[in-house]
C-alpha cells in the first residue's frame, strides 16, 4: 500500500500508524490499561515503555505497507495532543474473499460519546470505499457489552459464535462474531 491518507471525523482526526505517535500510544495506554486489560490478550512486561510502543508503531507500519493491517490513532480536533483511541483494520485478505477483522478502543474518559462510532464507521468506510474490502467483522466477548452495543449501532450484526476463539487474559474466550458487509459491492 502506499502512503496511507489522514481521515477525519465531525471530531476526530485520525492518523495512521507511525513511530512518531509513540509519545501518545504510551500515554493512551498508560491512562487506559486498567480498563482495557479484563478483554485485551496480555500485555508484554515492556508494553508501557516509549521503546516498546516506537517497535510497536514500526511494525504496525510495516504491515501496512504490506497490505496486512491498518491501524489508525484518533485525536479530538479540538484538542489535537489528546489520543482519543485507535482502531485497526486486521488480518486483510484480498482476493476473492475481500475481509478483515476490526479492532477498537476508547479512551475511557470519552466512552459513552459517540467518538467510538465516529471511528468504527470511518475505518469501516476506509474498508469498503478505500480498501475495496467486502466484509468487516469484530469479534467481541458477550461479556463486553459496551463493544456488543458500539458494533451494533455501526450496523454490525451477529453471524454466529465461537468458544475457546481468542486468548484473553491468559484465558481462551468465547467471542460474537460481529459483521458488516458492504452493501454497494
Amino acid at each position: 500500500m502506499g502512503r496511507l491518507p489522514v481521515l477525519e471525523t465531525e471530531r476526530l482526526i485520525l492518523r495512521p500508524a507511525a513511530p512518531g505517535l509513540a509519545k501518545y500510544t504510551l500515554a493512551f495506554y498508560r491512562k487506559n490499561a486498567a480498563a482495557l486489560q479484563p478483554v485485551e490478550p496480555t500485555f508484554p512486561d515492556d508494553f508501557l515503555t516509549l521503546g516498546f510502543q516506537r517497535s510497536m508503531l514500526r511494525d504496525e507500519r510495516a504491515a501496512a505497507t504490506q497490505g496486512r493491517s491498518l491501524r489508525y490513532w484518533a485525536f479530538l480536533k479540538d484538542d489535537p495532543q489528546c489520543t482519543a483511541g485507535c482502531a485497526a483494520l486486521n488480518n486483510i485478505v484480498w482476493g476473492a474473499m475481500r475481509s478483515c477483522a476490526i479492532a477498537y478502543k476508547i479512551d475511557i474518559d470519552l466512552r459513552k460519546q459517540g467518538y467510538g462510532s465516529e471511528l468504527v464507521n470511518a475505518m469501516v468506510e476506509l474498508a469498503f470505499r478505500g480498501l475495496g474490502l467486502h466484509r468487516v467483522q469484530a469479534d467481541v466477548m458477550p461479556r463486553n457489552l459496551p463493544s456488543l452495543a458500539l458494533a451494533q449501532r455501526c450496523g454490525f450484526h451477529e453471524e454466529g459464535r465461537s468458544p475457546s476463539y481468542i486468548q484473553v487474559n491468559g484465558v481462551w474466550e468465547e467471542h460474537i462474531h460481529m459483521v458488516r458487509l458492504n452493501e454497494k459491492d
